[in-house]
């Protein structure tokens, strides 16, 4: 069942995805060679309880961290650990939070390790720039399979692949509810979209192959071939007739700055 958020619900909803969008700002601060994937899921585990929060993954269905940290051809789900960085990787922080009103935010930003390679930039800026196409659809009177296909559309026409085990999905007081948002999909099909709809909006791009495995963890996600994906999330909620985002990568652009992609 798909619930429909109120306007004051929303304004709550907005409160939660800017603590995470703060939290990626202080984790951007601390994405460099040398560092552990663990040190940086301790900065948003200490940010978020800083803010009188809960880490919102960690826990859920036995997830045992606060980031799903995931890098190079890790495309989601991928645990912290003592792996310290390398100069040209690429990692996705995961990031979610709980108010003490018991709202969700959920927003997901890949990162450049140092100086990355032009092909490896250049799946990055499409993977975030099919994020904003496919939010652009989100508007009353479309379907969910409109904003899959934009996404879908944008990335392959460029020669990348779409991810299709995993996906977007609705997000309120809990992290996962219904509809699920696909990043691909055909024109005119799921969900109808309407007013109070509040959905996370989450490409998952390859450069390579489209295909997937699952390792021994149950959880780390990594492209068949081992060649990068990238992954960027914002949550939205569908508001006065457009999407409104609410999660920001405003923080993490004022630590970047010029390698902000």
């Amino acid at each position: 069942m798909i619930y429909l958020k109120t306007d004051e619900e929303i304004e709550l909803l907005r409160e939660a995805n800017l603590v995470v969008a703060r939290t990626l700002g202080e984790v951007a601060k601390w994405v460099a060679p040398g560092v552990t994937t663990r040190k940086l899921d301790q900065i948003a585990e200490d940010y978020i309880r800083s803010q009188e929060c809960v880490p919102g993954f960690k826990g859920l269905y036995g997830f045992p961290a606060t980031l799903c940290i995931s890098v190079n051809e890790v495309v989601v789900h991928g645990f912290p650990s003592n792996y310290a960085l390398r100069e040209g990787d690429i990692v996705s922080c995961d990031c979610g939070a709980v108010t003490k009103a018991g709202f969700n935010g959920d927003s997901t930003y890949t990162f450049c390790v140092g100086e990355v390679s032009e092909e490896v930039e250049a799946l990055l800026r499409t993977t975030k720039e099919s994020l904003y196409v496919g939010i652009e659809k989100a508007v009353p009177g479309n379907r969910i399979g409109d904003i899959g296909n934009a996404i879908q559309q944008y990335c392959e026409k460029r020669g990348y692949s779409v991810v299709r085990e995993m996906c977007g999905h609705g997000v309120g007081k809990k992290l996962h509810e219904d509809p699920e948002v696909p990043n691909y999909g055909r024109r005119g099909t799921g969900a109808l979209i309407k007013n109070g709809m509040c959905i996370a909006i989450e490409p998952m791009i390859n450069m390579g192959s489209k295909n997937i495995v699952t390792e021994s963890d149950g959880w780390t996600t990594r492209t068949r071939d081992r060649k990068p994906s990238a992954h960027f999330e914002h949550s939205i909620a569908v508001h006065h007739g457009k999407p409104d985002i609410l999660s920001s990568f405003d923080y993490i652009k004022e630590v970047l700055g010029d390698r902000f992609i």
